[in-house]
């Protein structure tokens, strides 16, 4: 029996590789590391897999995103883990009891997930897609981290934006056949789970492992920039969901 840890050399700030040995010291029997930058083909690797071998992912949400989506429609037949080494850990954050030293396994959590069109390809995603002032954060964190090898703080970002830069849009909804109009949206995620952004929690009642497979939509809308900031930093604790005035999910 195997231990294959796939693990991400810039996940965590670039700390990726040097958790590996935390995972190494959770495992029974042999290890090999492997690299999500070097791994080109999962059903040939998942083909040639012993039936006892185990696969530990080592990374952070996005290193997650990344093995969902190059999974494809291969059938997982092996153990799967996780070991939580990112720097929002959303998933993480996710699921009740679990800690960042331990192995979680998770082979239902990346079983039936929803997926999201966007420019003509199918993505799946594991815990939400944002649109609105998350994907601006995204897009200025990226240039951030591009140009500093500083931790990228989004919640600083999301600030500033909110206040100065970034413009809210209209948006046309559509959940379970109905459609409305909202004007002066900030950010519409659709969650598979409660967590994303880095603690945000913008649906603390949706349960990714619902037997329906049903995804939870917020909408954030209808606001000036000081009430946005106020309701802005409740999403951290969930309690933005009481300003019904603003907040629709």
């Amino acid at each position: 029996m195997k231990n294959y840890i796939l693990y991400n050399p810039i996940a965590g700030d670039g700390k990726g590789e040097s958790e590996t040995l935390s995972v190494e010291a959770l495992c029974t029997g042999e290890c090999k590391l492997i690299s999500v930058t070097t791994l080109a083909d999962y059903p040939v690797f998942f083909s040639a897999l012993e039936p006892d071998d185990k696969i530990v992912i080592c990374g952070g949400d996005g290193t997650l995103n990344r093995f969902i989506n190059n999974l494809g429609d291969t059938e997982l037949k092996n153990e799967l883990y996780y070991y939580a080494a990112g720097t929002g850990n959303d998933f993480l954050h996710d699921i009740d009891g679990a800690t960042p030293d331990e192995l979680i396994k998770i082979n239902d959590y990346v079983k039936d997930l929803p997926e999201v069109e966007v420019n003509g390809k199918i993505y799946k995603f594991i815990n939400g897609v944002g649109y609105g002032i998350d994907g601006y954060c995204c897009d200025v964190g990226d240039t951030l981290r591009a140009t500093s090898d500083k931790p990228v703080n989004y919640t600083a970002i999301a600030i500033k934006g909110l206040l100065f830069h970034y413009k809210p849009a209209h948006a046309t909804v559509t959940v379970d056949g109905v459609t409305r109009e909202y004007d002066k949206v900030w950010i519409a995620p659709t969650m598979n789970g409660r967590f994303y952004g880095g603690g945000m929690m913008p649906t603390p009642q949706q349960h990714r492992l619902n037997p329906e497979h049903t995804v939870s939509v917020m909408l954030f809308h209808g606001t000036g920039k000081l009430k946005t900031l106020m309701i802005f930093l409740s999403l951290f604790k969930g309690e933005h969901v009481k300003h019904t005035e603003a907040v629709d999910i």
